[in-house]
Parts: structure tokens; sequence; C-alpha cells
């Protein structure tokens, strides 16, 4: 008996998770494997579930897929997306929330790395060295602001919770979320960033955010305040940033993206010498990096192709013309 024509198609590398997860979430759902199908099967195909287009359907052509209506992504960011290469009749959601726990806790943990001088601090113990300490900051009583505030957003909340720590929001309406103590729309972004003591920047990367922090905005924040981005690099003009970070000692700097990130050779760019900051510590793009993390993602992204499939509309529908022409397509 043949099997059924695959209503969706999923270009991931084959793996028993992605066999275990699919099978359980999308029962009754035929399906197929990217590199596995054959031309005459695609022409049923409804749904597709990627990570990179560029690297696992490099040879796509959307005429093969007429019956094709929604694309889930199981990174969260579609920053380089190619919208241009699908009709405009298909539906785009990223993985929203799909790593939300694993990448708050690494915001949080480099929050209180930087916060607290631990790399310094590391230091001295590398030379032999007892006194004087790095000077430290205590997240007691400071306020804290979420640019982006959204699922990782509220992850990262919650974990400042037990700190004391004063919680403001920043999103594009400037909706307010019981747990926070405000919230600014996105036009007030430097009166936000002007009470705040530590900086979280968790937003993508839109038409609307690339360089929007520039110098005038990092000149408007607290001299010593703590800037965390676990978002992307780009919504922040690099320049500018280690420039203000140079001239102002006391201001501190905790990064896990980067500007020039290569995945396929593992390799990232630096314009300047970030690493020779004693206020600066980096990560290379590991936040969702996690035992347990991958999986939580594909459910994630699974659940939402069940919503599709159920006749629902998905959640966190994109709209393409936010990102157009922003490069290439990043990871997570």
């Amino acid at each position: 008996m043949n099997a059924p024509a695959p209503r969706l198609l999923v270009a991931l590398k084959p793996r028993e998770l992605v066999d275990s997860v699919v099978a359980e979430l999308l029962p009754g759902i035929s399906w197929r494997y990217a590199g596995r199908a054959t031309s005459g099967e695609l022409a049923s195909v409804e749904a597709l579930l990627v990570g990179s287009l560029a690297r696992e359907l490099e040879e796509y052509d959307p005429s093969t897929t007429p019956k094709l209506r929604f694309v889930q992504r199981v990174y969260t960011g579609l920053d380089g997306f190619p919208f241009e290469r699908f009709p405009p009749s298909v539906q785009f959601a990223g993985n929203i929330g799909g790593f939300a726990p694993y990448v708050a806790e690494h915001a949080v943990t480099l929050a209180l790395g930087a916060a607290h001088a631990l790399l310094p601090a590391h230091r001295m113990v590398s030379e032999g060295r007892l006194r004087p300490v790095p000077a430290q900051l205590s997240l007691h009583g400071k306020t804290a602001l979420i640019l982006g505030y959204g699922a990782i957003g509220r992850e990262i909340s919650r974990r400042l919770e037990p700190f004391d720590v004063r919680r403001v929001g920043l999103n594009r309406l400037g909706r307010m979320a019981a747990e926070l103590d405000a919230v600014y729309p996105a036009d007030r972004l430097e009166d936000a960033l002007a009470e705040a003591d530590l900086v979280f920047d968790v937003r993508p990367l839109t038409r609307a955010t690339r360089g929007s922090l520039g110098a005038p905005q990092l000149a408007r924040m607290r001299p010593d305040a703590v800037y965390i981005n676990v978002g992307r690099a780009g919504t922040v003009d690099e320049e500018a940033l280690y420039h203000h970070l140079e001239t102002h000692p006391g201001f501190r700097v905790a990064l896990d993206v980067w500007w020039s990130e290569d995945f396929l050779r593992g390799t990232l760019g630096q314009r300047f010498p970030w690493t020779e900051r004693p206020n600066f510590l980096g990560t290379p793009h590991c936040a969702s990096s996690y035992a347990g993390a991958d999986e939580f993602s594909l459910r994630n992204a699974v659940e939402n192709l069940g919503r599709f499939f159920a006749g629902k509309t998905p959640d966190y529908l994109a709209d393409p013309r936010d990102y157009l022409g922003h490069g290439p397509e990043t990871g997570p």
C-alpha cells in the first residue's frame, strides 16, 4: 500500500527526535523529509518546516509546491529569510518562544557576570592578585529595561524577580504586562534607556530596529549601566557601542550576538578589539545551545504547525515587509 501524499515537508536533517516529535504532535498528518520526497509528492505539500532554506533546501522551486500556504521556521528570527522566493499567498512564522527559557537564563547569566565583574576577578586570580577587587554592581534595587518585551522578555523578567529588581519593558505599542512595573512604546526608546541600570536587548532585527541604538541613544544611558544583547547585534551600532564602552569605563557590555556571524564556517568577525576591554563580556552566540533546548524548540515549532493543520491561525505570523533586505539567514 502506498504511503499518503505528504501535507508537510520537513527541511531538516533526518533524525529520531524529529521523527518522534512530528509523529506525536501531528498525528494523522502525512509528511516527508525534503531530501526523501519525490518531485511528484511535492505537489500535495501545504506547509514547510525549515531551519535555513539556503542550507537545507538550496534548490527549492516554489512552483513544485503549488498548495504551499505556510512556512514555519525552527529558529526564532526571520531576518535574512528569503521571503521573495515564495508566492505572496504564503504565510510565515518564526519560532517565537522556542528558545525563550534558555536565552533568558543566558541573558541573566551575562548580566550577573558583567555586573559582578567576574572576568576581571578571574584574571586577578590567575595572576595571584587579591586586591584591589574590581568594581562590582549589585542587582538589588536596580531598574532593568527589557527591549522587545515578548516571550524571551517574559522569561527574563521571571528570573529577575528574586533580585528585587524594578522591571520595565519596551514594545512596539507600549502594551502593559502584569508582571512589569512600567512599559514604554518603541518611540520612547531614549526615555526608557535613561532610567535603566540594566538594559536587556532581545529585539528582532527589522527595518524599525536596525541600528536604532546609536551614539545619541547610548548617551542617554546611565554611565554605569550594563547593556546585554541576546537578540540581534544589528539593533545597535557596533562602532558607537565600542566607542561608548571605551570612553565610559563604568559602562559594561555583555554580548552573545555579533555583527558578523558565519554559521557555516563557525566563525565570527570583530571590527574592534572587544575582548581587550575590561568592561566587556562576550559569548559566541550560544544562548540557545543547552541540553534540552533542541527538543523544546522543535516541539514549539511543530505545535504551531498543528494550529495550521487544525484550521486555526498560527501564532506569530510575520509581515515580510518588516524584514526584506537584511542579508543572509541567521541562526537561533
